[in-house]
């Protein structure tokens, strides 16, 4: 399984249940109503490279993740080098730089949640997505799971942020309706 750009600035993405990767080009995402909605947000700052973090917002949001294709158009919109683009997107840890599950999940496992038994949440999390290790895909497409330093929400250990949607109090009793209740 390859989640690294290829030589040509598409993307190889994550294998297909059965084990087979396969090229995906990339498709251009600032066209239409998005290529106006950028726009809007560029009227609103004195220069392009101000827009760089909602851009790549906006091709995340369309796409899962920040190819190298989606890195480069984003680099040509804004008139800025796809090095400077890349240095932002490794910085943060918000951008994906690889394929992500369709439900990205975040879970808190800073001191005082680990005390609280983070590490059984991660473990029931892997065990009932069928991700193999933490930042990789289920085979199915549907789930990656990732530890982050701090939810901000030591009062209800263990916290868990699915996609944009935070998650109080998780334990791993509770992880199999939690699961269930995604689409």
């Amino acid at each position: 399984m390859s989640h690294g750009p290829s030589a040509s600035g598409g993307a190889l993405v994550a294998a297909a249940p059965h084990g087979t990767s396969h090229h995906v080009p990339h498709v251009p995402v600032f066209t239409g109503d998005t290529r106006a909605a950028i726009e809007t947000i560029m009227a609103r700052y004195p220069t392009k490279q101000a827009v760089l973090l909602p851009a790549l917002w906006m091709l995340q949001d369309a796409r899962g993740w920040v190819s190298e294709g989606g890195l480069a158009e984003v680099a040509q919109l804004l008139e800025l080098t796809p090095a400077y683009v890349k240095g932002v997107v490794s910085f943060y840890t918000m951008y994906h730089q690889h394929p992500v599950g369709r439900h990205f999940i975040q879970v808190c496992t800073t001191t005082p949640c680990n005390v609280c038994g983070a590490e059984d949440v991660v473990k029931a999390l892997l065990e009932q997505t069928q991700c193999s290790d933490l930042g990789l895909m289920s085979p199915d497409g549907r789930f990656t799971v990732v530890e982050v330093e701090c939810l901000g929400a030591c009062g209800f250990a263990t916290p868990i942020m699915i996609n944009n949607a935070f998650v109080e109090s998780v334990t791993p009793d509770s992880v199999p309706r939690i699961l269930s209740e995604l689409t």
